[in-house]
């Protein structure tokens, strides 16, 4: 459920905004894809497991308002951002 640092490092180099990115708003909503993805697998296996549940939530919500965050700085950034990750059907 966890990422490992292999899997932390190639979402940073795939959505740093220049080199030294490791913080970017576009980086933590990567990161927080990565993880909503593996926990909903998670979850599909483990239907009794409502701490991981409330967890997955509060992660979804965190991603919700930095999306907000981009498309009120950026909706450019933000459409780009939505394609790459592919949420948002």
């Amino acid at each position: 459920m966890t990422l490992n640092t292999a899997e932390k490092q190639k979402l940073i180099e795939s959505h740093q905004v220049h080199a030294t990115d490791t913080g970017s708003v576009e980086v933590q909503v990567a990161m927080l894809s990565e993880r909503i993805s593996k926990l909903s697998d998670h979850l599909q296996g483990n239907i009794h497991d409502y701490a991981s549940r409330q967890g997955l939530l509060k992660m979804i919500g965190k991603r919700k308002r930095l999306l907000s965050y981009i498309k009120g700085k950026n909706s450019q950034n933000y459409q780009d951002l939505v394609k790459k990750i592919g949420i948002r059907g």
